[in-house]
């Protein structure tokens, strides 16, 4: 098989071949796969997007990772395009990766406008100007001039300031997540989501064996304050997962008043503050409050990706934390990723040229663009058959059925005709929210977007029509 290396999104190529090393060995044992730098070189293309391929696929449940020795197969079938799967989450992320599939459940912005690019040529021109660095090859902790970036970018001031050493880079959100979770001690104890909440976050927690509850959010994107501090008082939390800003996939801000009054709550109580920052950048109002900008900075731990807005070349994730560095540095150094220096450099460069921030104002500015677009398809075609709630930034309308029905037979009548939609369901471990879906506009808009978003609204009436009595 050969990937073009100029293809947009080659990890997608990457994905395809490995599913069909993966149906090769079903019904047998499991299988190690080849390494990361072995597949790079086979296919030609970057570490980065192997990389990104590999982790799709281990998201899904298909294959898992061996720290020391790589990935193996869990000798689990491709998801077919049928109405029978079992686990639905990934059902949807299957069914969406198939060729000739238009995926309305995407969740990736850079799909408008990446970073790839200008990425790839920076890594190329590093390369010229250092052909032999004698710096080590692979640093466990990350990059020193990407740790370092990344402190400078996320400083505010005096007070709310960072540094390198408070950083901590590694393959991906769900490889830091897991070393943050035992840095921290928090396995087996008892966490509080934002409901509806990432499938990534919640999978991680249920991973480390963390006893979850969901505290909904409301239309507004406010809790209920009296309600959440009732809990506070009557469950043992030791660690709350909440957005920076924009909550995802819900698309609504929290006022800044409530944030400062949760984050006193969390502090009284010394409770972990995990701010999901994955989706931080990507509010449309740009002086949003974040929860950093209120927490105890010694009960804090910020984390994100740069995939949501370089693009699939840069699928690794990162931490910030001040607490617990020595712990932190061992775990890091034991996992001992294996990350390009040079790839992360290039990063680096990016942060500290402006050329991220120039790039934000304007990914944003085509969010807005065509979360606007998607609106009008949505009161154009809805016929009374959701509740439209603009979001406030992300790459998604959180629709909700006016009528209470099940998303799950919607997406499989969709999935008849290609068409993938994101089912509330997947955002909650209890399975709440059945009667919402995401559903994406960062999409190929080359693409007849009106008549799926028709066919939607028929799927939604024909399944109105076996709920009627």
């Amino acid at each position: 098989m050969t990937v073009r290396k100029d293809a947009s999104f080659a990890y997608q190529a990457v994905y395809h071949y490995l599913l069909g090393l993966i149906e090769a060995a079903r019904g047998t044992t499991e299988q190690k796969l080849p390494s990361l730098r072995q597949q790079a070189l086979r296919l030609g293309v970057s570490v980065s997007t192997t990389k990104y391929a590999y982790a799709l696929l281990e998201d899904e449940g298909r294959i898992h990772a061996r720290a020391r020795f790589g990935y193996f197969t869990r000798s689990i079938a491709a998801a077919p395009v049928t109405a029978n799967a079992g686990d639905l989450l990934d059902h949807v992320f299957a069914s969406a990766r198939q060729p000739g599939m238009l995926a309305l459940s995407s969740d990736a912005p850079a799909m408008l406008l990446s970073l790839q690019g200008p990425l790839l040529t920076m890594e190329r021109e590093l390369t010229r100007q250092y052909p032999r660095s004698h710096a080590p090859l692979y640093q466990p902790l990350g990059e020193p001039e990407l740790r370092a970036a990344l402190a400078e970018h996320y400083t505010r001031s005096a007070h709310n300031h960072w540094q390198a050493e408070h950083v901590y880079i590694g393959a991906d959100l769900r490889s830091v997540l897991e070393l943050s979770l035992s840095a921290l001690n928090l396995g087996g104890s008892v966490a509080l989501v934002e409901s509806p909440c990432s499938w990534a976050i919640l999978r991680q927690l249920q991973a480390a064996n963390i006893r979850v509850i969901e505290m909904p959010l409301g239309d507004d994107g406010r809790f209920n304050l009296p309600a959440l501090n009732e809990l506070f008082t009557r469950e043992p939390v030791r660690l709350a997962v909440l957005s920076s800003t924009v909550n995802i996939p819900q698309g609504q801000l929290m006022p800044a008043q409530d944030k400062q009054q949760i984050c006193r709550w969390l502090a009284e109580r010394d409770i972990w503050l995990f701010e999901n920052d994955t989706w931080g950048e990507l509010s449309f109002s740009e002086s949003a409050a974040r929860y950093r900008d209120f927490a105890d900075p010694d009960k804090l731990l910020v984390f994100s990706t740069f995939d949501k807005i370089i693009g699939g070349e840069a699928p690794y994730g990162y931490v910030l934390c001040r607490q617990q560095a020595a712990q932190l540095h061992r775990l890091f150094m034991q996992r001992g990723f294996r990350l390009s220096s040079m790839r992360q450099k290039a990063i680096a460069r990016l942060y500290n040229s402006r050329r991220i921030d120039l790039h934000l104002t304007t990914l944003r500015a085509m969010l807005l663009k065509r979360m606007q677009q998607l609106q009008t398809l949505l009161e154009e075609h809805g016929s009374g058959q959701w509740q439209v709630v603009v979001p406030h930034g992300g790459a998604s309308f959180w629709l909700k059925a006016v009528r209470p029905i099940d998303m799950q037979p919607v997406f499989e009548r969709l999935l008849a005709e290609r068409i993938v939609i994101a089912p509330g369901e997947i955002f909650s471990q209890q399975g709440a929210w059945k009667q919402y879906l995401r559903l994406s506009y960062s999409l190929d808009w080359d693409k007849d977007i009106a008549h799926a978003v028709q066919r939607l609204a028929q799927a939604i009436t024909e399944e109105n029509r076996v709920y009627s009595p």
